[in-house]
């Protein structure tokens, strides 16, 4: 069965163009298109498709507020969200929101192909580099809405060093090697610790590890 995919965007032109980009391709079918976060959200809960492609900046409801009603809802829809800017705030609200990833309009075709068939086979999809900057910057600016650090105390020791090295954007095979694990092992232990912070993936164990204080900004 083809990945389905939702486009969101209030431009018309760049709805029609993501379109033609993803129909070239046997195993991604847009199902549908929304011109606000609003419509989108109900467009979700209708089509219940794989993945959302969501623009971050629209009228009536914004892809931040739409983003964080698809990823509470029963739905198992996953979103990525596309911005202009990498140092985007509205980015890291769709990030912190549930969004699987992000990426920047201007990602050459066969990325975003690539991107929509990772985060549909349940990856995250955003650079660690762009995305570490991105969250220093908010944190550095809000410091009083990080997450309490006690909220760690559910983790095991070993647990909370594999999440130290999420947060770092390191791969499993990488943190293996670190922590000299098996890869199976630190899959293991990945699992785990999403469950018990109750986070969606990678990406938002960034975002809590930032949070958290186990990254600190600039670091």
């Amino acid at each position: 069965m083809p990945i389905t995919v939702l486009l969101v965007d209030d431009q018309e032109l760049m709805r029609m163009g993501l379109t033609m980009v993803l129909g070239a391709h046997d195993d991604i079918e847009v199902i549908g298109e929304a011109g606000n976060g609003a419509d989108a959200v109900t467009k979700a809960r209708n089509l219940q498709p794989d993945v959302v492609l969501m623009d971050v900046r629209m009228p009536v409801v914004d892809g931040v507020q739409a983003t964080k009603e698809i990823c509470e809802s029963p739905s198992a829809s996953k979103v990525l969200v596309m911005t202009t800017f990498d140092l985007d705030e509205h980015a890291l609200g769709a990030l912190r929101a549930g969004a699987s990833g992000f990426l920047l309009k201007d990602t050459p075709p066969e990325d975003l192909v690539s991107a929509i068939r990772s985060v549909a086979a349940g990856d995250a999809v955003v650079s660690p580099k762009v995305t570490r900057r991105l969250l220093a910057r908010f944190i550095a600016d809000h410091p009083s809405e990080s997450v309490d650090p006690v909220v760690l105390d559910v983790l095991t020791s070993r647990e909370r060093e594999v999440l130290e090295q999420l947060a770092t954007g390191r791969s499993n095979a990488e943190i293996a090697g670190e922590l000299f694990l098996s890869e199976a092992t630190v899959k293991t232990h990945v699992g785990r610790v999403l469950t018990k912070l109750g986070l969606r993936d990678r990406v938002q164990a960034v975002v809590f590890a930032y949070e958290a204080g186990i990254v600190k900004p600039g670091s």
